[in-house]
């Protein structure tokens, strides 16, 4: 006989089942694949809902996870905080190993994008993404992740009041133009149509 006590009403057998929340550490893994400069712990939370403090100490135990000081073995890759920010990077012992097999891939030739957002940055550098993007007036994620794959431009270093990246060009660069070194670039100014409200100001020279 069943217990009318504890057998669910008909409002609650209707009710739908309320979804489980994603675990804190997965919902700060998943922002930190796909960011292409360090994020501050309270960009970050705000991205995961999640108060700083929690956020903080979920941090500290992914980064113990992926060092190895945890249940499982040391990963392929560290989360290292950057300039105020963190950020998913390959180990250093790997360096080698993905350089290698970036190389080693297939030529292809680079969008019109691709080559316009390499001109800005081998004029302009250091610059970071977020000045590229206002220079061309479109989004480069994409664009900068191609070039760092190809090996054309790299990370230069973090400012260290916004933690943005400041990328700059490659001696791989260097070697598809045939030049020596930046110096041997062609002036811009007669390339636009307004000479003097181009890359003037800030030119590698």
């Amino acid at each position: 006989m069943t217990d009318d006590l504890t057998a669910p009403t008909e409002e609650q057998a209707a009710a739908p089942t309320a979804p489980l929340e994603t675990p804190l550490a997965e919902r700060i893994e998943a922002i930190l694949l796909i960011i292409d400069e360090p994020i501050g712990l309270v960009a970050l939370a705000a991205a995961v809902g999640s108060p700083v403090a929690a956020v903080r100490q979920t941090i500290e135990t992914l980064v113990d996870d992926y060092d190895g000081r945890g249940s499982g073995p040391r990963r392929g890759f560290e989360l290292r905080e950057v300039g105020g920010g963190w950020r998913l990077y390959v180990r250093e012992d790997h360096d080698s190993l993905v350089a290698e097999f970036v190389g080693g891939q297939a030529p292809a030739r680079l969008s019109q994008a691709a080559l316009e957002t390499l001109a800005v940055i081998a004029y302009k550098q250091p610059v970071t993404r977020s000045q590229v993007a206002s220079i061309r007036a479109v989004n480069v994620d994409s664009v900068v992740r191609t070039l760092l794959a190809r090996g054309l431009i790299t990370e230069l270093f973090a400012d260290s009041e916004t933690g943005a990246i400041n990328y700059g060009t490659t001696d791989a660069l260097l070697q598809h133009l045939g030049i020596n070194s930046l110096d041997e670039l062609p002036p811009i100014s007669p390339l636009l149509d307004d000479g003097a409200d181009g890359f003037d100001e800030g030119v590698v020279r």
